[in-house]
């Protein structure tokens, strides 16, 4: 938020009002310890994000992986989307590619007032995705929040180049 005052008449003469929001960091919750959640979460650091990797799954979500992550949770996709606390600066990017981590998460995150909520996958995955989503309840509205495929089509394949396009994407839709 910018900084702004204005002047407000009152009973005992003008008073100055000074207001300077400050916001809550800007926050990137990863679901699925991948090889690309890596790069992300490399790259996220170096733009200022807090970085919450999810996964339950031991030999992926490790400390040597994500030395940089700011948390680390050992947890269900949908229990550690509601500890993150998710708020309208938050992004999920869910990039398991696993339907019993992906659903569960996408699920949560586009059920919560996250400003961006995006999943890994081709266009053929992300219909079969929807149609799951759909059958679990998720709203045609709900459902429209999503950003599938996750990232700006830079035409990049290495892990790197796919953090890019999901950063570039989540700064564009701030």
């Amino acid at each position: 938020g910018s900084a702004e005052t204005w002047t407000h008449a009152h009973p005992s003469g003008e008073v100055e009002v000074f207001l300077d929001p400050v916001l809550p960091p800007a926050t990137l919750v990863i679901v699925g310890a991948v090889h690309i959640a890596m790069a992300l979460t490399r790259l996220a650091k170096v733009l200022g994000f807090r970085v919450v990797v999810i996964d339950p799954r031991r030999r992926f979500a490790t400390s040597e992986r994500f030395p940089e992550a700011d948390a680390l949770l050992m947890q269900w996709p949908d229990e550690g989307l509601r500890a993150a606390g998710l708020n309208p600066s938050t992004a999920v990017a869910v990039l398991s590619h696993d339907p019993k981590l992906d659903d569960p998460a996408l699920l949560a995150a586009l059920r919560s007032p996250a400003g961006y909520v995006g999943a890994l996958g081709s266009r053929r995955t992300h219909a079969r995705r929807r149609n799951r989503l759909l059958e679990a309840g998720l709203k045609e509205a709900e459902l429209e929040r999503l950003h599938a495929p996750i990232g700006l089509d830079l035409g990049g394949g290495s892990p790197e180049e796919i953090a890019l396009s999901i950063l570039a994407e989540i700064v564009a839709s701030r």
